[in-house]
């Protein structure tokens, strides 16, 4: 990526107890990714990308590291060529997996009613990807990326509710067609796991990992 270069996080070391103020950028434009971070007062700017996704792997875990590196080196390397700051890119990915098939947003109601089908009455998991990127004036920007799964168990649910739910329209930007904030709530058994997971960022994990590396102010 043209403006990103790269360094392993281990090869550049910040001086302990250094602080610095680093602006927040999103590499999204989810609303629920963008609420999650209101909610725990960290501070950003959205800037989405548009980076064209292309995944090497078909394992859930690796699919959503893939993309939410992929979505985060996109924004580094847009601001990197704009901005003379040191900054933070977040990028994340969601998808829901059931008997390791993954189910992304659906295409069409049909779609979603076929994914909520297969769902139903079963547990299934769902990881999603982060990536940190970080950059300093003056050097190479630096990556870390991780995922998180949470188990979900839903109730068996009628045709007609399945019907009624894709009819809201509520599923049709959602990874496997439902909200677990949103009107599916009524059908989830049980999770195991981070809720915020579901919803679509780790949020605990995102917090430790920006601790860790001095990178909130």
């Amino acid at each position: 990526m043209t403006g990103c270069s790269f360094l392993k996080p281990e090869n550049f070391q910040i001086e302990k107890g250094l602080k610095k103020q680093m602006k927040i950028y999103l590499a999204s434009a989810s609303p629920r990714r963008k609420e999650i971070l209101k909610q725990v007062g960290i501070s950003f700017k959205v800037v989405p990308s548009t980076v064209e996704e292309h995944v090497t792997s078909t394992e859930p875990h690796k699919v959503v590291e893939e993309l939410s590196y992929q979505k985060a080196v996109d924004v580094c390397g847009k601001l990197s060529e704009t901005k003379d700051e040191d900054f933070v890119v977040i990028g994340a990915d969601t998808v829901v997996a059931c008997w390791g098939e993954i189910l992304g947003k659906p295409k069409d109601k049909q779609d979603a009613t076929d994914m909520l089908q297969k769902l139903s009455g079963q547990s299934h998991q769902v990881y999603t990807g982060v990536t940190i990127a970080w950059k300093y004036k003056g050097t190479p920007a630096m990556f870390h990326t991780f995922h998180e799964c949470t188990d979900v168990t839903m109730y068996s649910v009628s045709e007609e509710d399945i019907e009624a739910y894709v009819s809201s329209l509520e599923p049709m930007d959602k990874a496997g067609a439902y909200a677990l904030q949103g009107g599916y709530a009524k059908h989830i058994q049980g999770i195991c796991g981070d809720y915020y997971n579901v919803v679509g960022l780790p949020i605990g994990r995102l917090y430790q990992e920006l601790k860790k590396r001095n990178l909130l102010s």
